[in-house]
């Protein structure tokens, strides 16, 4: 087990805690059969998740999140990950990433959460980075996700 971040609020995690329906957002998990990524929120000394927190079983996940958790994603800490449902959409600050992957007609769901990253550029402006060229380099296309 590696925690990745919440070091500030919880030094070890024991248990996870959620629901135990899931009518009521609660997460089954075959704990001894698969290893996930599980995120959620710390309250008292203790993680709780549920079904709007994205937990996945390790394997599921593209290469491009698990490079993102292992490295990419913290350069985007100061950034806010915008949710568009329906056109139009825009972002209102530089600090925001336009999240479209509930636009089912962009191509198949979850290919933008699957293989970009919302990370900080120059002069403060997030944008998504796919890891092809160097952070310096990137040239940011507007039609990408």
């Amino acid at each position: 087990m590696k925690m990745y971040k919440g070091f500030d609020k919880i030094q070890h995690v024991q248990y996870v805690y959620t629901h135990d329906s899931e009518s009521m957002c609660g997460v089954k998990f075959d704990i001894n059969k698969y290893q996930y990524l599980i995120t959620g929120r710390v309250h008292e000394g203790k993680l709780y998740t549920g079904l709007c927190n994205f937990n996945e079983r390790w394997e599921r996940l593209s290469l491009a999140q698990k490079k993102g958790i292992n490295h990419r994603y913290q350069l985007g800490c100061n950034c806010r990950i915008k949710p568009c449902h329906y056109l139009p959409c825009f972002v209102t600050s530089k600090n925001e990433c336009l999240w479209t992957d509930m636009l089912s007609y962009f191509g198949y769901p979850g290919y933008q959460s699957r293989n970009y990253a919302c990370i900080q550029q120059k002069e403060g402006y997030c944008s998504w980075y796919r890891g092809m060229s160097t952070r310096d380099k990137l040239t940011i296309n507007t039609t990408d996700p």
